[in-house]
């Protein structure tokens, strides 16, 4: 989507980007249309991977709006720097993910340049934060994932061994709240990963538009999807907790009847 939506991308990105995407959109069409799991993860527990790639692909559209309307405004550009700009008021405050994140662009970079940054930077990480309340919401109020029927915990977790050793609800527990650790804590980590690049690679390459666009996003919405997975994991280690009450409790009512 920046390859094609931002002018300054050349001619030769473009036909990359869309030969990448279309084999990338491959891949996944035939991990869902497959009978047997292989690495997605809550594929038939839907929305979850639907929000995470609607989120994105939302925020991804708005920065690259934003972005393009720096050189040529427009309509849709104006509104969306104008909601930014108040999400930025709200979210860009002392010690905050939006505040660190600018602390580690460099000096010599322009007003004007900071300034559409810490634009894009608000945005993303509001819709990230909405993205996650939503979740959050389905799960404890509209019951996700078993609303809609049973939840197979094969077919939604592949990667996952239940003869790995230890408890399987120990482990979801585990790994849920490594997840969740981790989700709060990467948005304060990567501006550092940042700081690292860019001893290793051209400053100019990595302050690109279409570069700098992914690493904000990347920057919002991989901790957010990862506060998702344990979220979710939590959330089926709770549902096998039930199930073994309910058979403990059946177990218990047949050794009484007999």
């Amino acid at each position: 989507m920046p390859s094609l939506l931002l002018p300054s991308a050349a001619s030769d990105t473009n036909q990359i980007v869309v030969l990448i995407s279309v084999l990338a959109g491959a891949m996944v069409f035939m991990e869902y249309t497959s009978r047997a799991p292989s690495i997605v993860e809550f594929r038939f527990a839907a929305p979850f991977n639907r929000m995470k790639f609607g989120f994105g692909a939302v925020a991804l559209l708005a920065c690259c709006l934003i972005m393009r309307g720096a050189e040529t405004p427009g309509s849709w550009s104006v509104l969306l720097t104008q909601l930014s700009g108040g999400m930025a008021a709200a979210l860009d405050f002392p010690y905050s993910p939006v505040r660190l994140l600018l602390s580690v662009l460099p000096a010599n970079l322009s007003e004007g340049d900071t300034q559409i940054i810490r634009l894009l930077a608000a945005l993303c990480y509001g819709l990230s934060m909405v993205m996650v309340f939503v979740f959050l919401a389905l799960v404890r109020i509209w019951g996700w994932p078993v609303r809609r029927g049973a939840f197979n915990v094969w077919l939604n977790l592949p990667l996952f061994d239940p003869t790995g050793g230890g408890d399987v609800v120990v482990r979801l527990h585990r790994d849920s709240a490594l997840n969740l650790s981790l989700g709060f804590l990467l948005p304060f980590l990567l501006p550092a990963l940042f700081v690292v690049l860019v001893n290793f690679f051209d400053r100019s390459a990595l302050l690109s538009p279409q570069t700098v666009i992914w690493i904000i996003v990347i920057w919002a919405f991989v901790p957010a999807g990862m506060i998702m997975r344990g979220l979710a994991l939590h959330r089926v280690a709770e549902l096998i907790t039930a199930k073994r009450r309910r058979a403990y409790a059946k177990a218990e009512d047949a050794f009484q009847t007999v």
